[in-house]
């Protein structure tokens, strides 16, 4: 019998992040010092957190320097770098200060040997940390396709596809730059496939795309393009390095953490406890709320009929789904975790015995301070008993005012790694 479904879900969640954690994953990836020196650089919301255990674990006596940037507020308590700078920056949209890192880091590069090895520390979040505008582009420019691409409704693949062939440091061209050192990349995956030239655009990894493919993209989700970005995508000036353009001999790429390995941990926590554990999928994308609904329809056949799965059982998804917002449409507090709980709770309509969370695995869901949220059988009730319109905050893209009365809000902070969205459905 589940007494508590509330701290069982919360479980579900912590070990979720728990799994994914570099304290916990990095040091048994790390190879012994070269010959040469050892350079760290890195970008990404897992990054302070990265730099902190390659720091703990790297040989005292062996020579270690370089620069990680991560976001604002996610530096781990009470970490004080030693031999790596750490650069905190802005995340979604690039500022100033992660443009300045990115000109460092890229600088560190020169002089590199053979004898030298470099440390990629990647992670989600790296394409706004990591932000260096391809020549003729300025900081304003980027920050202006950066916004309309997270309004748009574009996936991932897509919006980093753009991302990287308007970038001077992304799509692979961080690895060239290293040439002739060896390059190792540790990676935590926050993309649906754990596609490595995705993940924070790929900064070390050769990418397939073109600047045609970046031009399709803007025009199918109607992304204005300054005149240098269009002029520089229309004549190639901007492609970005392809397999084979430059020496990968030796370069390496470990995956530490991905979406996959997180639910799956979840999973045997629940299995642990005798309740039966599905994993849909660890690459779901689409629109928040519609994979809200779609997730609460198959939650009603559970609980009503007991199919596919008998109850009691979680079920459990990860990838990372968008929230569209169109230009004419008023915009509150949320992010694709509680919009999806909001499509979801109002799908459900109260549907007993079914509880769910959903949350980012970085900690912010969206713009707000809060992961997600959790739902309860009771929650669409109670928000109109406080005089709360479900349908308009979902319509006004304001769904953590929805959940924000019901104290249903979870705010643990930043995580210090991420492996992107969280979800468990539990049908009792």
């Amino acid at each position: 019998m589940i007494v508590d479904p509330r701290a069982l879900l919360r479980q579900l969640y912590d070990v979720a992040v728990a799994r994914a954690l570099p304290g916990r994953v990095l040091a048994a990836h790390l190879p012994p010092p070269p010959k040469g020196r050892t350079l760290v650089l890195g970008a990404g919301k897992a990054g302070g957190a990265m730099a902190q255990a390659l720091e703990a674990a790297w040989p005292a006596d062996a020579p270690l320097s370089g620069l990680v940037i991560t976001r604002y507020g996610h530096m781990p308590p009470g970490y004080k770098p030693r031999r790596l700078e750490v650069v905190e920056a802005a995340h979604p949209v690039p500022d100033a200060a992660g443009l300045a890192a990115a000109q460092e880091l890229l600088a560190l590069t020169q002089g590199l040997t053979a004898d030298d090895l470099v440390i990629c520390l990647i992670s989600g979040g790296g394409s706004a940390l990591l932000s260096l505008p391809a020549p003729g582009l300025t900081l304003s420019d980027k920050q202006a396709v950066n916004r309309a691409l997270l309004n748009s409704g574009a996936g991932i693949a897509e919006m980093n596809c753009v991302r990287k062939h308007l970038s001077a440091i992304k799509g692979g061209r961080l690895a060239a730059a290293c040439v002739p050192a060896r390059v190792l990349t540790l990676a935590i995956s926050d993309v649906p496939g754990d596609d490595p030239a995705v993940i924070a655009s790929g900064p070390t990894v050769a990418d397939a795309t073109t600047c045609a493919d970046a031009l399709a993209i803007c025009h199918r989700y109607r992304i204005h393009l300054p005149d240098a970005a269009r002029a520089g995508l229309t004549s190639g000036e901007f492609e970005t390095p392809k397999p084979g353009d430059f020496a990968q001999a030796g370069h390496e790429l470990i995956m530490l953490a991905t979406p996959q390995m997180s639910l799956a941990a979840a999973a045997d926590a629940a299995r642990a406890q005798g309740i039966a554990a599905h994993l849909l999928s660890d690459e779901i994308e689409g629109e928040s709320r519609v994979i809200g609904g779609m997730h609460a329809a198959l939650a009603r056949a559970v609980a009503q009929r007991g199919e596919p799965f008998a109850r009691p059982c979680v079920i459990l998804s990860g990838g990372e789904t968008t929230v569209t917002v169109g230009p004419n449409k008023a915009t509150g507090q949320g992010g694709r975790a509680t919009e999806f709980l909001l499509g979801c709770a109002l799908a459900l309509q109260g549907e007993p015995g079914v509880w769910a969370l959903a949350a980012d695995t970085d900690g912010i869901d969206g713009v707000g301070p809060h992961a997600g949220a959790l739902l309860t059988p009771t929650s669409l009730a109670r928000a109109r008993a406080l005089g709360l319109n479900p349908q308009a905050l979902l319509d006004g893209h304001d769904s953590a005012s929805f959940f924000a009365p019901l104290g249903e809000l979870l705010t643990p902070g930043p995580s210090f790694t991420n492996v992107n969205d969280f979800r468990a459905l539990l049908i009792v």
